[in-house]
């Protein structure tokens, strides 16, 4: 009579996991280190930056302007609009470098491409949400708003920026890879989105040609998701979240089944 061994999958599978965080972990620490360390105010210039941007977007505007679209404080308004933009542009812009930027790690057969693409968007995303509620907070204080919050619609609208910018930083880091001057022509083509993503205005007040056109841009209905959390009178009927979760979706289904076909060919180069 034959006694069945016992299998050493489950463990191996348990061991590869911890090893896959592990190495993550090294990885978000290697970039900690690069880009907080080696710079004097480290950290403090990631808060400073988006706040500098915020309040030249509300001295500049209210110059020329009685109010914002909502509200009474251009701070708000902004910063309401700016932040889930410069989530996603950070978060797509750190992930199309990953390969880039961990090519000689991945040398190793520990580390993984997954393991660099996963390293960037987990620092980026937590960067993001800690300066988003660092300066949103402090506008809050200095303000004295007392307006009641709904963090519902905040936090959806940071998840689906961090979605968008991790699929399309994934496809973008898949072209770039094949084709280096695809990141010259996807810098181009993307510029005007600063100005087409709601920060500056209402996505209602636009003429009709101007709103058909601009619905197809995720980023539109994002920045709407997240002021419908800090103006409750603000519904936003255009949102279609459905939308904005397809695009986000597919760009990142296609872009690691076209990573995981040329990732080799890519780190070759």
């Amino acid at each position: 009579m034959t006694t069945a061994l016992p299998t050493s999958r489950p463990r191996a599978g348990r061991n590869r996991r911890f090893a896959t965080l592990r190495t993550i972990s090294a990885l978000i620490l290697r970039e900690m280190s690069t880009r907080y360390g080696r710079t004097p105010g480290g950290f403090l210039w990631s808060i400073l930056e988006p706040l500098a941007a915020v309040l030249f977007l509300s001295i500049g505007f209210s110059l020329v302007l009685r109010s914002p679209d909502l509200g009474t404080s251009f701070l708000l308004f902004y910063a309401t609009g700016y932040m889930p933009f410069d989530t996603y542009q950070v978060i797509s812009t750190t992930t199309a470098r990953a390969l880039g930027f961990s090519k000689p790690l991945l040398k190793y057969p520990s580390v993984t491409w997954i393991d660099a693409i996963l390293a960037r968007f987990i620092l980026n995303s937590l960067t993001s949400v800690v300066i988003t509620i660092l300066l949103i907070g402090g506008i809050l204080i200095a303000i004295d708003s007392r307006t009641a919050i709904d963090m519902a619609p905040a936090i959806e609208a940071f998840a689906l920026a961090m979605l968008l910018g991790l699929g399309v930083g994934t496809i973008n880091c898949v072209l770039s890879g094949l084709f280096p001057l695809w990141a010259i022509i996807w810098s181009v083509i993307t510029r005007p989105l600063f100005l087409a993503s709601g920060i500056f205005f209402l996505y209602d007040t636009m003429p009709p040609l101007a709103q058909k056109i601009l619905w197809y841009n995720p980023l539109i209905h994002i920045v709407g998701l997240m002021r419908t959390g800090f103006y409750p009178t603000y519904t936003a009927a255009y949102i279609n979240i459905t939308f904005v979760l397809m695009v986000s979706l597919i760009l990142l289904t296609l872009g690691l089944i076209l990573m995981g076909r040329f990732h080799r060919v890519i780190l070759n180069r």
